[in-house]
C-alpha cells in the first residue's frame, strides 16, 4: 500500500482534479440518463441505452485512474477520495471529498468520516 505525505496527496490531487471533475459530469450525465430511461422518456441532449452504457463504462474508466494512484475511492456522490498515511505511527486517512478546494482534512482508518481532523502541518510536512 502506498503511504503520502500531506505533500504529495495534495500534489495527486491535483493531478486528479480534472478525472475527478469529468467524473462529476459523467456521474450526472448518468444519473439523468437513467432517470429518463426509467420514465420511459428519451432525451435529446444525453440520448438512451447505448448512451447511458457508455456512460457507466466512462465512470468505471475514471475510478480505475484514481485507484491506480494509490488513492482510495470511497464514495461515489459525493465524491469522497482518501489517501492512505501514517501520523505518530497510526494508519490514517488523509481525506477529500467533493466540494472542497484543497486537501485539508484526515482521519483515523478505524473511525472513518466522522472522526475527521484538520491535518497538523507540522506532522505532516515531509
Amino acid at each position: 500500500m502506498t503511504l503520502f505525505t500531506a505533500a504529495e496527496a495534495r500534489a495527486e490531487l491535483t493531478r486528479l482534479r480534472p478525472v475527478l471533475d469529468e467524473l462529476v459530469a459523467v456521474r450526472a450525465d448518468a444519473a439523468e440518463l437513467a432517470a429518463d430511461l426509467a420514465s420511459g422518456e428519451r432525451t435529446t441532449r444525453l440520448g438512451g441505452l447505448p448512451e447511458l452504457k457508455a456512460a457507466q463504462a466512462r465512470l468505471d474508466e475514471l475510478m480505475t485512474v484514481v485507484q491506480h494512484t494509490g488513492a482510495e475511492l470511497k464514495g461515489f456522490a459525493p465524491l469522497l477520495v482518501d489517501f492512505p498515511a501514517e501520523l505518530d505511527g497510526v494508519a490514517v486517512l488523509l481525506c477529500w471529498i467533493e466540494g472542497e478546494s484543497a486537501l485539508t482534512w484526515y482521519h483515523r482508518g478505524d473511525v472513518g468520516f466522522a472522526g475527521r481532523r484538520p491535518i497538523p502541518e507540522d506532522q505532516f510536512a515531509s
